[in-house]
């Protein structure tokens, strides 16, 4: 058995003994990049991002190759072109098996890829491996808080403590791993701790960003999940009474009133001991917190997982199906991929009916359009459609359909973009459905604008923006913000668009479980205007930002768009490494600024 290990000192073990190291740095550069990758690099790909320099690259890169085979005791490895990192079960990597580690491997992870190894002869090679460590840190923080959550809803808060403290570790400024990890010391009987952790989230956050905690943080110690303010009424008939009310409420758009009913419904199914109806509540509690309530979503994430177990005992497909996703939506929202496709992967298997599978298939697009990932997001995307349509579920029709026309007008594509969000704003008229419609409505103004309609664009952002505050949702008030910001840079006004941006930038971040999409999205746009205006001294902390922001949440063309931004700033290797980076990327627009020789970057999606 060959264990390797790239997370922490990057060092080799041959059967539970340590085992000599390949020698220099680059050979562990070239094993890291080969093994991460996202399609196996040729030869001379490897040459040109490692050893540029040397007076026979490819020969460099055999001879490192050979070193490797020699090093790990595979004669069989590495002797193809493209070299892929294709093992047989003997050989054990770290880095590909975050998602299958048990959790005492999950705790025993530390340190960042490749720690204390650098190869600054080779800046492409530098850039992506700060692209890889931000991934890899937060694909290992999703882990974390993907086990708390699940033992902490089973029960096991002892246990959950270890997994949050180190998810608050990898991430100290991220509200929600604060959230957790007081739950979990509230609910373990450690109610001291609980107090002192919010203290320490408090001072922390007001330090680094200079913003306060939320409501949900300091009842994270207090309330016990599922509570109600009120006594139950007694009985199943109760229960089904106030699931159904708090339905009508949510739907309504009374979020406040929906809550109470569903924790009373909650609370009413746990007296009666019917696991299936029990189930449904949760299930119902926990989307309502994810959806219907800003800042609850960790809250949310802990019922929906108590709401899998009870429906999956009880045999309730539809509302086992339904939890998945709702938790897939959370993750997809957060940035955590992987913990996102183990969700909705979840659900899909589950999913027994067109509506069903087009609520699934619909965030499983989002997740896509988000990573970048235009051919698969359109795929699912366009399925859900079809499906929504066919069983007459136009609401999610119309959200599939502002998805897909989002990733149309990222990619520069207006007409398809016109039709998709044009008919998604018909079906959300039709249905009524004022709650969601800042959003197509702000991404159709957008396209006013870049059609010359001011006037048009100015209509829209406007109606987009009221109606977003009078709902209070900081995705759709970030996005009218953006989008006023625009309008204001095309009508010459700097002053008014930065004063927007601003706006933006502070309204999509107001709670802790922002759409961090939206939030890299509307800094791309900020760094995109002040380098318009020359003003580098307000575009470089922003750059830095996004590029964490988007390398963290695994959005691969937001880390192209950082890149790019570098360049501008006069980074001289950063358009290579954006060259690199975006090669797998499938959208016209962005290849159109990768092959220009001084990318100018201003686009202004």
């Amino acid at each position: 058995m060959v264990r390797i290990r790239l997370l922490g000192s990057p060092a080799l073990e041959r059967d539970g003994e340590p085992a000599r190291s390949p020698r220099g740095r680059k050979a562990w550069a070239l094993l890291a990049y080969v093994v991460l990758a996202t399609r196996p690099p040729s030869r001379r790909q490897l040459a040109e991002l490692l050893f540029d320099e040397a007076a026979d690259p490819l020969g460099a890169v055999r001879w490192t190759l050979a070193e490797l085979r020699r090093s790990l005791g595979l004669p069989d490895a590495f002797t193809g072109d493209p070299v892929d990192a294709v093992f047989g079960p003997e050989v054990v990597i770290d880095v590909q098996h975050l998602e299958r580690s048990d959790d005492a491997a999950l705790l025993a992870l530390d340190g960042e890829l490749l720690d204390g190894l650098g190869v600054a002869s080779s800046p492409a090679f530098e850039s992506w491996l700060l692209v890889e460590r931000h991934r890899l840190s937060a694909a290992i923080e999703a882990r974390l808080h993907q086990a708390a959550v699940a033992l902490l809803a089973a029960g096991r808060a002892d246990e959950a403590v270890p997994f949050a403290a180190r998810a608050v570790g990898h991430n100290p400024l991220d509200e929600g791993n604060h959230e957790l990890l007081v739950r979990s010391l509230a609910t373990a009987g450690d109610r001291e701790a609980a107090q002192r952790q919010i203290a320490v989230c408090e001072d922390l956050l007001r330090g680094e960003l200079g913003i306060g905690i939320s409501p949900a943080l300091r009842d994270a110690a207090t309330v016990p999940i599922g509570s109600s303010m009120t006594l139950p009424a007694g009985g199943r008939a109760a229960a089904v009474s106030q699931l159904d009310a708090g339905r009508a409420a949510i739907i309504a758009g009374a979020a406040d009133a929906g809550i109470q009913c569903l924790r009373r419904a909650v609370l009413e199914a746990a007296r009666c001991h019917d696991d299936a109806l029990h189930g449904r509540a949760l299930a119902a509690l926990g989307g309502a917190l994810v959806h219907a309530v800003r800042g609850r979503d960790e809250e949310g994430a802990l019922i929906l997982h108590e709401a899998i177990h009870l429906a999956t005992r009880a045999g309730d497909r539809a509302t086992a199906t339904t939890a998945h996703r709702e938790l897939g939506f959370v993750e997809v929202q957060a940035g955590r991929r992987a913990t996102a496709d183990t969700a909705l992967a979840s659900a899909q298997a589950l999913a027994g009916s067109d509506a069903e599978l087009a609520a699934v298939l619909a965030v499983r697009g989002m997740n896509a359009s988000d990573r970048g990932d235009y051919p698969a997001a359109f795929g699912l995307l366009g399925e859900s459609v079809e499906r929504a349509a066919s069983c007459g579920d136009h609401r999610q029709q119309a959200w599939s359909l502002s998805i897909m026309g989002r990733a149309h007008l990222l990619r520069g594509e207006r007409s398809q973009a016109t039709g998709a969000l044009t008919r998604s704003m018909e079906l959300v008229t039709e249905q009524r459905w004022m709650a969601f419609l800042p959003w197509p409505q702000a991404l159709r103004a957008e396209l006013d604008l870049r059609a010359g309609d001011l006037d048009g664009a100015a209509d829209g952002l406007e109606r987009a923006w009221v109606l977003a505050c009078q709902l209070g949702d900081p995705c759709w008030e970030g996005m009218a913000a953006r989008g006023l910001g625009l309008l204001h840079t095309v009508r010459g006004d700097h002053t008014a668009a930065t004063g927007w941006l601003v706006e933006a930038a502070a309204r999509c971040n107001r709670s802790s479980d922002r759409y961090q999409w939206v939030h890299a999205h509307v800094l791309d746009t900020a760094i995109t205007t002040a380098l318009d205006r020359a003003d580098h001294q307000t575009a470089a902390p922003l750059v830095t930002r996004l590029g964490a922001l988007a390398a963290r949440c695994d959005m691969q063309e937001l880390v192209v768009r950082a890149h790019l931004h570098r360049s501008r700033l006069g980074d001289r290797t950063a358009l290579a490494a954006a060259r690199m980076l975006g090669a797998g990327i499938d959208n016209p627009e962005l290849a159109g600024m990768l092959t220009q020789p001084d990318t100018p970057a201003r686009r202004t999606s």
